[in-house]
């Protein structure tokens, strides 16, 4: 049995400071507060940047299939700086979540393999059409298709609506889950098309926003049937909650490294307040959290990119303790920032915001810990 490697690569290392060094630059807390309030559903200029120009959006896609060839644990670093960005880019939904149902379809089919190459090369955006705040946990670990709110009249229109779908808004491409006659499967249908409509909805993550579909007769086309619909989407699901790890790892980050800085230059009473014993064992037993936060996430980002059978248990694990520490951070950065963090013009907020709607995505932590529970045959928590 192989024993999993949580330490970053020279190569992880220097995709870091890529994307680091391009977030720096183009997406600043002023930039991003910005953004948010302009309404558009996410900053399209830095995505080409980072997805087609860089070549993040086709880290999961073998080369062959116009991708990278990199694996979860590229794909995780990735997310660990949109993390501490709270970058507003549709990687999550697009460059994960999509890109992994893809490839759970029949790849050698001209209609699957070409859209998976737009998807990697960052020339189109698409959405997985799943309300991720309620996506179920199975008791077992991993995830269920979750079932269809769409019809399918055979394999050419669809008709049906889909709410709180992230990254909707934007998207050029949906996969959508639906039934017909033939019995569950997983559809493509563009957004250009007129019987499509992609209302947004009022989201607590404004760099994340939701939106609901509603598909009327619209034109689309079937790329996996009863079976392989349902491993797709639940290998992408799973693949979207053991990379959601590393995001709130990134959030956590910053929250962390933000309050420690500004607790060395506020002062009070003629000294630093991070001189102050009570703040000092606050701050550091969250450094002991993100430490292990850290070891979780890279857990679940190894075993995906190793395909090992421990994956549902990575997975639950990251999930169960990295969405908790990330709302704990940004909790502790707001109220260890005092007045200054209350307001708006202070990037605590959106930290906080992205760390509480990650919180709800893919399972909630006490969902986690029961799927857990199953997988390593403990009883599960009561009351």
């Amino acid at each position: 049995m192989s024993t999993a490697d949580l330490l970053y690569s020279e190569a992880e290392d220097d995709l870091r400071a890529a994307v680091r060094s391009l977030l720096t630059d183009r997406c600043p807390p002023a930039t991003v507060i910005s953004e948010a309030e302009s309404g558009r559903a996410y900053d399209m200029a830095l995505w080409r940047a980072l997805g087609a120009e860089m070549g993040t959006a086709g880290l999961l896609v073998p080369d062959k299939l116009g991708g990278q060839g990199a694996t979860a644990r590229e794909a995780a670093v990735v997310m660990e700086e949109l993390g501490r960005a709270v970058a507003p880019v549709p990687y999550l939904t697009s460059a994960v979540l999509t890109a992994a149902a893809l490839l759970g379809c029949d790849t050698d089919q001209e209609a699957a393999a070409r859209l998976l190459g737009a998807v990697a090369e960052g020339r189109t955006v698409g959405a997985l059409a799943v309300p991720l705040s309620t996506v179920a946990v199975a008791p077992g670990g991993g995830y269920g298709a979750p079932a269809a709110t769409v019809r399918a009249d055979g394999d050419s229109t669809l008709s049906g609506q889909v709410s709180g779908v992230a990254g909707a808004a934007g998207a050029d491409l949906l996969l959508v889950p639906a039934t017909g006659a033939d019995g569950y499967g997983l559809y493509a249908v563009e957004t250009a098309e007129t019987s499509v409509t992609v209302e947004p909805l009022a989201s607590l993550d404004l760099t994340r926003p939701l939106a609901a579909v509603t598909l009327t007769g619209a034109p689309a086309r079937r790329l996996a049937g009863p079976g392989r619909a349902e491993a797709a989407i639940g290998r992408a699901l799973l693949t979207g909650a053991g990379l959601l790890a590393s995001e709130q790892l990134g959030v956590a980050e910053w929250c962390l490294t933000e309050t420690v800085r500004h607790t060395k230059e506020r002062h009070q009473f003629g000294r630093p307040i991070g001189s102050f014993q009570a703040l000092k064992h606050r701050m550091a037993a969250l450094w002991l959290e993100l430490v292990s936060a850290r070891a979780t996430a890279r857990y679940a980002a190894d075993a995906l990119a190793t395909d090992s059978p421990d994956t549902a248990v990575a997975v639950a694990v990251a999930q169960a303790h990295c969405a908790e520490v990330a709302v704990h951070a940004a909790e502790e950065c707001v109220q260890l920032h005092g007045g200054i963090g209350m307001t708006w013009e202070h990037p605590a907020h959106l930290y906080l915001k992205r760390a509480k709607s990650d919180q709800i995505a893919l399972g909630t932590p006490g969902r986690h810990r029961q799927a857990l529970a199953g997988l390593v045959n403990l009883p599960a928590p009561t009351g």
